[in-house]
């Protein structure tokens, strides 16, 4: 290998620490509770890691929602305005249905919760939306995953969850490219049966379930520097199939080294969707 080429490759790595929790006997607890759902508190014990994480601009083209479990997406929007709910729904949600289903191939689509986060305090508490987080968790385990289809569609679930399905989340920026904590992902060939440690996701009006993970040094981290707008991470966080393909997707936010003294805040938004094959 060339001096160039040493360079090229170190240029799409960037070494920055994540947080991941420490196994100990007691479940940990991430609570969201308070004044329109803005606090949040968590017991357990994290243990920050630095590891390795690769541009997956270069290689974007060989990703597979199936095998990696996660791929990104052109994709132009026509929403105006992130922060009207009515207008989400209206335009994001039905987009994002039809992106789940051609990415992966299911034969309905229902996008039922987004979240839109920013990592300035005070845009945070004026628009009343969440904060970026910053520990290794996948959004759902083996038993909240169909309890989330039970308890949005109850009259359907039990038919629903007989069959094949998944739930995809999709990542993107509402406004500025991210530079400032940008999204992490790894691989979902990487993680191993024992990194997953259940956690207890307590909301104002539900109990659910997250799994975190346990530091495993194989876990291979992807990001995709300055996401813009017209640009969006696709990625599954369940799969009731165990056939081998792809199921969870660890995933955290992170502080790049590489980002500029004057970024702009983070402003991005998730959507959640339930994809039955």
């Amino acid at each position: 290998m060339s001096v160039s080429d040493a360079q090229t490759l170190d240029a799409r790595v960037v070494h920055a620490s994540v947080n991941y929790l420490i196994r100990t006997d007691d479940k940990p607890v991430n609570e969201t509770y308070g004044q329109d759902g803005l606090m949040r508190r968590r017991t357990g014990r994290y243990d920050a890691r630095e590891v390795a994480i690769r541009d997956g601009r270069p290689d974007r083209a060989g990703h597979s929602l199936e095998r990696e479990g996660f791929e990104l997406a052109d994709h132009a929007t026509k929403v105006a305005d992130f922060f009207d709910a009515d207008e989400l729904r209206a335009v994001y949600y039905p987009e994002m249905e039809r992106l789940i289903a051609a990415t992966s191939g299911a034969r309905r689509v229902h996008v039922f919760d987004h979240t839109l986060r920013t990592s300035d305090e005070d845009v945070r508490l004026q628009l009343k939306i969440r904060e970026p987080v910053k520990s290794v968790h996948n959004d759902y385990t083996e038993w909240s995953g169909p309890q989330r289809v039970r308890d949005i569609l109850p009259d359907e679930a039990e038919a629903l969850i007989a069959r094949r399905f998944a739930i995809v989340q999709v990542w993107r920026a509402i406004n500025q490219p991210i530079e400032r904590n940008p999204l992490a992902i790894v691989d979902a060939r990487s993680i191993a049966p024992g990194d997953f440690i259940a956690a207890e996701r307590r909301f104002p009006d539900r109990v659910g379930e997250i799994y975190q993970f346990e530091y495993n040094p194989a876990h291979r981290w992807t990001y995709f520097p300055r996401m813009r707008r017209d640009e969006a991470l696709v990625f599954k966080v369940y799969d009731s199939a165990k056939d081998g393909r792809a199921r969870w997707g660890a995933h955290t936010s992170f502080d790049d080294p590489a980002t500029p003294p004057d970024a702009g805040p983070r402003e991005s938004i998730e959507i959640r969707a339930f994809a039955f094959f």
